[in-house]
This record gives structure tokens, C-alpha cells and sequence, in this order.
């Protein structure tokens, strides 16, 4: 579904029937199916699921990141043009202005043996600018990240900053390019709580002031319902529903995302966790019919052999060969987990 800026301009980022082949034990094996997304100019949506869904791969081919052996289908389409389309030396110039990724372990993506200025700078002097033009920019967004005396933290190293410094560190880098789409990927998993809020702050505000378009990767639905336009369920490679942040939340029309809603702790309940049964299935273990349908307990013989379409439903689109029957009656049992 395409959606138009009120302007006319296409989307910022338009994923169309996506589709990831990989090599695994020796054969492709699908783990993306018929993927849409599509995001607008200024607009947060949330990619959420449990891990292994392929949410962090459906990132990686936006970023034409994947590993050798893949094959994709569909297309992906950036204001417009194809990113499966851009030669080589375009796709660099893409990734270098257009488009950032903040990832979910920024000690994993920060050179240790280099200095957090080297790093940060790298892009800049790039483009042409010279050494004490690309530190005074990046002091500056330091500070806007809650980060002072910067001059002094560009001659740290990775391991002289916590976790939660590191990260804002990674939105310097990211923001230092002034890219129009951010893709985040469980931007906050290594996060104490109140470091999370501080970096979600951040990442809020600095949408606000450059109108930003954000992919936000993340399990968790509080955090997507709090922070996201709209929510995409991600669920074995398959979108199972997506609707506004609020709306799904309130009314979920998919029993995969009813189940994610029931499992959530809440403050002062008694009693035990809600959970969904069986384990997390990833793209390539699925058969023809429901992915969600080896799990699901209101599953009937058609789930197993007839893969539903994602359809409008209500403001919804899920993917659902029962959702107008189950509307409001999909209760999960409580589990051996919780007090």
C-alpha cells in the first residue's frame, strides 16, 4: 500500500513484496515472505516480533547489507527510486547522506583501537571537509546527545564510555550525515531502564527537528505503542498485521499479536503470565499455510494448508483466516511462567 505525502512526494522508504532467500545446510531457504512496509516523510513505524521473526534481515536488504548467497525479490524504493537499482558507487553516496543505522550493541560497531573522534569524524573529512570543521560539528551534536566537553571525548576510546554514552555516540554518527530515513535496530536492548527512556528521548527529539523518517526494530510493543506511528507484526518472515500504534494496541486483530499484548508484565497483576505456546518459528521452518498456525490455539485444519493474504480489516490489515470471528475472544491461557 503506498502512501502519499499530502505535498505529492513519495514515501521515504517503500518496501514492496519483499522477499530474502539465504543459503542454510547447504540449500536457500526463504526467511522473508512478501514483506510491504511503507513509510511516510516525518513518520515512526515499528517493526516488532520475537527474535528470529526477520525483522534486523528485512533492515539489512533497506541497507543492501547481506550476506553472500542471497537473493531477494520485490523491491525496495527510497523517495521513489529502487535501491536494488543503485550501482555501486551511488549506493556508498546513499548510504553515506541518506540513510543511518543505529545498532542494538554499538560495541560491536565502534572500532575499539580507534578514538571516538577518529570515528566520528571519518564520514566528514570524507566529504571534504577539513579536521577542525568535522570536530566542531560533531561537538556540537555531542552536546545536543546530552554528551559534554566534547573536545575531550573525541580523544576517548570505546572502552572510557558506558553503554549508554556509546549509543549516543552512534546518533551522533548517524545524525552527523543528516540523513532523511533512520533505521534503528533494538536501539535500547543493552540499556538499564532509565538510560533507554534518556536515548529513546534523544532519538524522539531529533525526529521532531529534522523530520525524520524512522524504521524502529524492537520486541518490545510498550515501546513501539509509546513511540511509533504505526506498528508492523513481524512474524516466522510475514507481516501478520499492521495498524496505527494506538489501534492495534487497543484492538489487535491477529491472534499472534493478541498474544504478544497478553504476555506483557504489568504492573500490579497477580497471578501467572499469559503465554503463547510453542517457540518462535523462523521463515525458512514454516509450511503453506498460516505462519503463525503450528502455535496458534485457535487454529482450525484450513490454517495449516491455506496461507491468508493480508487484507484491510477495520482500519487493520492482517493476515487472518478468522479475524472477524475471533474479534475480541482471543484469550491466552496463563502459563507455568510469572508469580
Amino acid at each position: 500500500m503506498t502512501m502519499q505525502s499530502p505535498a505529492g512526494d513519495p514515501p521515504t522508504l517503500e518496501i514492496d513484496r519483499l522477499s530474502l532467500r539465504i543459503p542454510v545446510r547447504g540449500r536457500a531457504a526463504t526467511i522473508i515472505h512478501d514483506v510491504s512496509l511503507t513509510i511516510a516523510k516525518g513518520k515512526t513505524l515499528a517493526l516488532v516480533g520475537e527474535s528470529g521473526s526477520g525483522k534486523s534481515m528485512t533492515a539489512r536488504a533497506v541497507m543492501r547489507m547481506l550476506i553472500p548467497g542471497a537473493q531477494t525479490g520485490g523491491d525496495i524504493r527510497f523517495a521513489g527510486r529502487s535501491v536494488f537499482g543503485l550501482s555501486d558507487a551511488e549506493l556508498r553516496a546513499w548510504r553515506g547522506h541518506d540513510v543511518a543505522m543505529i545498532y542494538q550493541s554499538p560495541h560491536a560497531h565502534i572500532n575499539p583501537v580507534r578514538s571516538i573522534g577518529d570515528f566520528l569524524t571519518e564520514g566528514l573529512r570524507r566529504d571534504g571537509l577539513s579536521r577542525r570543521e568535522a570536530e566542531a560539528r560533531v561537538i556540537g551534536l555531542l552536546a545536543d546527545v546530552g554528551i559534554p566537553d566534547g573536545a575531550r571525548r573525541l580523544r576517548q576510546y570505546p572502552h572510557q564510555l558506558s553503554g549508554g554514552q556509546l549509543q549516543r555516540v552512534m546518533i551522533v554518527a548517524c545524525m552527523a550525515a543528516q540523513p532523511r530515513l533512520l533505521l534503528a535496530d533494538e536501539p535500547t536492548t543493552a540499556l538499564d531502564v532509565t538510560t533507554q527512556e534518556e536515548v529513546m528521548a534523544i532519538l524522539a527529539e531529533v525526529k521532531a527537528t529534522r523530520d525524520l523518517s524512522v524504521l524502529l526494530i524492537t520486541h518490545d510493543l510498550d515501546l513501539a505503542a509509546a513511540t511509533a506511528d504505526r506498528i508492523a507484526v513481524m512474524y516466522a518472515g510475514m507481516i501478520v498485521e499492521t495498524a496505527g500504534a494506538g489501534a492495534l494496541v487497543a484492538d489487535p486483530r491477529h491472534p499472534y499479536t493478541a498474544g504478544l499484548l497478553a504476555a506483557r508484565p504489568t504492573l500490579g497483576a497477580r497471578g501467572r503470565l499469559r503465554v503463547i505456546p510453542g517457540r518462535p518459528a523462523s521463515g525458512f521452518e514454516v509450511g503453506p499455510g498460516c505462519v503463525f498456525a503450528g502455535r496458534c490455539p485457535f487454529a482450525t485444519p484450513r490454517c495449516h494448508t491455506e496461507r491468508p493474504a493480508l487484507r484491510p480489516l477495520d482500519g487493520h490489515l492482517t493476515a487472518c483466516h478468522r479475524a472477524e470471528e475471533l474479534h475480541g475472544a482471543m484469550d491466552y491461557p496463563a502459563g507455568e511462567g510469572g508469580q
